[in-house]
């Protein structure tokens, strides 16, 4: 799996006074794949990488604004933030029935991610034991791809608004192991059913098994047994119909499993809750 950098920055944007959009690009397997962050004001020797994945179809510069409220966080809890792209806007995820061409064409993206992690350890020093993936749909889809994948890569992983795929849709051969898990969900999610099932996007997906049955998967390979404790989650918006509950699994020497439960949550980012800033929280906790 070899990876060659670009002798030079693609694109290089000032955003603000204080902060510049860097674009690269690696040379992976024969294609070029790229990705974008926010250049750090700060020195990052020993610091957190956080992968932020975007959804199906997407573009990672414009995922970036989902990221906004804890980007002005990295330079004080030093990590540092970078959006990949997916080869043609879509991700080879574990889902069998994509009909997405890094699919169909079996993009490596165990390698895409793994130059990208030596990439930003030889230019930013970051700590190699400190490395997170997060994602959105299809991003989520990728995340548990990574933490089935590359378990010792990660230390934790969060999807939101995604489920596992079915037996017959599942792609990828797990290791097996565990790893500290954070899924955010909704219960009323026109694409991604809480319940599982079909899956209803832009181009044929498959199936997926529900909530539960992914909450109980990562619950599982950690070796909890019995209910996940339960919090009800404050309610910044009372009169929206939605609400929040929380399961999480942690006890002492096992990587903390949690689920946030969006009551009448739809597809996308949940208005009573900042996504991403329960995901870095949940990312610190495992530190």
């Amino acid at each position: 799996m070899k990876a060659f950098w670009l002798t030079l920055t693609i694109f290089v944007l000032s955003q603000s006074a204080f902060a510049q959009i860097i674009e690269d690009s690696l040379l992976v397997e024969g294609y070029y794949r790229s990705f974008c962050y926010q250049k750090p004001s700060h020195n990052t020797r020993g610091g957190s990488l956080v992968f932020a994945i975007h959804g199906s179809g997407g573009i990672a510069r414009e995922f970036m604004k989902y990221t906004s409220k804890i980007q002005d966080k990295m330079a004080a809890e030093n990590f540092l933030l970078v959006y990949p792209q997916g080869y043609k806007r879509y991700w080879n995820e574990c889902r069998k029935a994509s009909t997405a061409e890094a699919n169909q064409i079996d993009i490596n993206e165990e390698a895409f991610f793994t130059a990208m992690i030596d990439y930003f350890v030889e230019r930013y020093q970051v700590d190699r034991k400190k490395v997170f993936v997060s994602g959105v749909s299809g991003g989520g889809q990728m995340a548990f791809k990574m933490g089935m994948r590359l378990p010792g890569t990660f230390r934790a992983i969060a999807a939101v608004v995604a489920n596992m795929p079915t037996a017959e849709n599942m792609d990828c051969v797990a290791e097996g192991k565990p790893i500290a898990t954070l899924i955010i969900n909704g219960t009323a999610d026109p694409v991604n059913p809480y319940q599982g099932g079909e899956m209803k996007a832009g181009i044929p997906l498959g199936t997926v098994v529900s909530t539960d049955e992914t909450f109980q998967y990562w619950a599982g390979l950690a070796g909890y047994k019995g209910k996940p404790e339960k919090t009800i989650l404050p309610d910044p918006i009372p009169d929206n119909e939605v609400t929040m509950e929380q399961f999480t699994y942690k006890k002492k020497g096992k990587p903390e499993v949690t689920l946030i439960k969006v009551v009448n949550g739809t597809h996308g980012r949940p208005a009573d809750m900042d996504f991403y800033t329960e995901v870095w929280s949940f990312f610190k906790r495992q530190m």
